[in-house]
Parts: structure tokens; C-alpha cells; sequence
């Protein structure tokens, strides 16, 4: 049902409620971009904020997070590039099979839960978008993006969870959105992983962009590892393999990468190491927030199932280190925030934190190399 927006008569009221129905189903093909959406009118983005916040108006305001500035002397010449990775949290998974035992089935409904997913995406503005388990694709994410002037891609599980829940809405995945107005795009793979030579049923998608102010060229890449204790050797395989395919991408690191996932895997794992010490010369983004700029956060993803409490450090945001400068990012949410029944929960839509970090060129990248 197409929940209350207020005035019906509202000019606010199309955007949101075409997204409502689940009608995306039969559209769930093995999709790489979307047909042109240019049919469909651009939407100012406060104006999709504001219609979020009236579907949100019983629930408890946004948690404040505030941006640690991590700029060092350097003074940049082109306005940063925002990115944003975030596990949104497939719905499927979410209202039938990842049982948060502290989290009340009302606070998981897709009407609203969605529009707590799309103000935080507002509320933030990256320029560049990674989202994992999205699986409200086609008929809520690339509509309404689109419509916000993001160029939208999708690369499915290709035997998504989501498929066995009764009444889903198709399978979850990987989704890549950019800003056209400050990027081109120049190149975009859809990288299916593969482990022990056998392909997974993890994704990845790499696009090669040009950033329009600087002309500069760059890689950002989405992908979601394999979960669950006892398969880090199958997740090393697959972290070598994206690896892999992104030192053919960038020509060996000529060309700077930037990589947002949930890896699931603590910083203690071999995937984290093939990481850090990978010739792409790659540095995770979130350890710069701690004092010495070596510790990753301690926790961006915090929830209670059947089997108790777990709070771990799974996402990250790695970055090219000789090209590119972190200028800021976004801290995490505090213990006293998430509460004690922890995440998700009706102030926050996903058992995942967003990520979000600002990167600017540096001047001379191949000094640093």
C-alpha cells in the first residue's frame, strides 16, 4: 500500500509513491545498466528530502555525525570528490532471514525504512555512490537517483539469498552510482569473483571515470565478499582475484583506485593483508580517524541475532595513497547512539554505518610512487 504523504496534492508526492509498489520482480534480469531514464523528470534533491521526512515524522530524528577534517598542508585545486559506501541491508534479508532479534519487525517495513536509507544518502551528497545487498534496484534506487542526475549500475548475486525469502523483490547486489555532471564515464566492468579458479556468487564492479573539472582519470570499484566465520581463505581467494582485475584496470596502479566494500573480514584477516600490502599502493581510508592513523574504527557493523552480539569491522574505503589525499570522513556513530538493542532499529535502516570520505588529487602522483 502507498503509505500517507500528507497532501495528496503535494508536487512532492510522485516521486516516492511511484517507488512503492514491488512490481520490479519480473525485471530482475542479469542487468548491467538500466535503460535512459532521461524520460523521467529530474527531482530537486530537497525536495525528496523533505517528502522522505514526512513518511519519517513518527520516527526519532537523524543521529548528528559529524566530518573530521584529515587534511594535511597540501591545499587542493579542485573541489573534493565525496564518496559514499554503505551495506544498506538487502530487504529481503532484513524481514526474513537475518532474524535482529532486539529489532521490531515494524522498524524494518520497506516504506519507511527506505526513505531512512534515502535521507541519509541526502543528507551526505556524494558524488559517488557504493551500495551492497541492494535489492530494491529497479524499482526505488535507480528511478529515483537517476532522477538526482546519477549515472545507476547493478550487477546481481548470481544466486542471491534474497530469492529464496517468499514475496522478495528479486536478487541483491552490487550498485555503483555517479554524478554525470562532474564525471564521465570511460570504462565499466562487471567483475563476477572467482576463487580457486571457480566463480563465486560475489560481484564486483569497477568504472573508469574522468573527473570533468581536472580531466584526471580515476577507478572506483563496489564489491561485497563472501560472509560468515570459516571462509577466509575462500575470501582471500576472492580479495586476490579482484586484486587481480583491477591491476589490469588501472594499468598498474597508473591510473588511481579508489575500492568501497563490506569484505567481511576483520583487519586481522589474510584478505585485509593482500590489501594493505597489495603493489596498488593501497591505504584504507577509516584508519586516519584514529590517533595514530594505523587503527581501523572499532566496529561499523553493531547487531544482537540468536546467537548473541556482534560488532565488528567489516567495510572499508581503500584509496590509491600515492595519488590521492583523504581531506575528510565521516566519524562513526557512537555506542550511546546505536542504544543497547543496536542496529538496525527505527533511527537507523541498516545493521551497516555509511562510510563517507572526501578525496583530492594530488599534484604530482608519480613522485610518490
Amino acid at each position: 500500500p502507498v503509505c500517507s504523504m500528507g497532501n495528496s496534492t503535494s508536487r512532492l508526492y510522485s516521486a516516492l509513491a511511484k517507488t512503492l509498489s514491488s512490481s520490479a520482480v519480473s525485471q530482475h534480469q542479469d542487468c548491467l545498466e538500466q535503460p535512459d531514464s532521461a524520460r523521467l523528470d529530474p527531482i530537486d534533491p530537497k525536495d525528496l528530502l523533505e517528502e522522505c521526512q514526512i513518511v519519517l515524522q513518527k520516527r526519532p530524528p537523524r543521529f548528528q555525525r559529524d566530518f573530521v577534517d584529515l587534511k594535511k598542508d597540501a591545499a587542493s585545486n579542485h573541489r573534493p570528490i565525496r564518496v559514499m559506501q554503505w551495506n544498506i541491508l538487502a530487504q529481503a534479508l532484513g524481514e526474513g532471514k537475518d532474524n535482529f532479534v532486539q529489532c521490531p519487525m515494524e522498524a524494518l517495513k520497506w516504506e519507511e525504512r527506505k526513505c531512512l536509507i534515502l535521507e541519509e544518502i541526502l543528507a551526505y551528497k556524494p558524488d559517488i555512490l557504493c551500495l551492497q545487498e541492494v535489492d530494491h534496484y529497479f524499482d526505488t534506487f535507480e528511478p529515483l537517483l537517476s532522477r538526482l542526475g546519477y549515472q545507476c549500475t547493478f550487477f546481481p548475486k548470481p544466486w542471491s539469498p534474497c530469492l529464496d525469502v517468499e514475496q522478495n523483490n528479486g536478487p541483491d547486489g552490487c550498485a555503483l552510482f555517479f554524478l554525470k555532471d562532474r564525471f564521465e564515464l570511460i570504462n565499466s566492468v562487471n567483475i563476477r569473483l572467482t576463487a580457486m579458479k571457480l566463480k563465486t556468487n560475489q560481484v564486483a564492479i569497477a568504472q573508469t571515470l574522468k573527473c570533468n573539472e581536472t580531466g584526471r582519470l580515476f577507478c572506483i570499484a563496489v564489491t561485497h565478499l563472501k560472509a560468515r566465520t570459516g571462509w577466509e581463505r575462500f575470501r582471500s581467494a576472492q580479495g586476490c582475484d579482484l586484486l587481480q582485475n583491477l591491476k589490469s584496470i588501472t594499468q598498474g596502479a597508473k591510473i588511481p583506485l579508489i575500492i568501497c566494500g563490506d569484505f567481511n573480514a576483520e583487519p586481522t584477516e589474510e584478505v585485509y593483508r593482500e590489501f594493505s600490502n597489495s603493489s596498488l599502493n593501497l591505504n584504507s581510508a577509516y584508519k586516519l580517524l584514529s590517533p595514530d592513523g594505523q587503527s581501523e574504527p572499532p566496529y561499523t557493523t553493531w547487531k544482537i541475532r540468536p546467537s548473541g552480539e556482534c560488532r565488528h569491522t567489516l567495510d572499508y574505503i581503500w584509496y590509491s595513497q600515492h595519488a590521492l589525499n583523504v581531506n575528510s570522513a565521516l566519524g562513526l556513530l557512537t555506542e550511546e547512539q546505536i542504544g543497547p538493542n543496536r542496529l538496525p532499529s527505527f533511527n537507523y535502516p541498516s545493521d551497516h554505518l555509511s562510510l563517507v570520505c572526501d578525496f583530492s588529487f594530488n599534484q604530482d602522483p608519480d613522485r610518490l610512487l
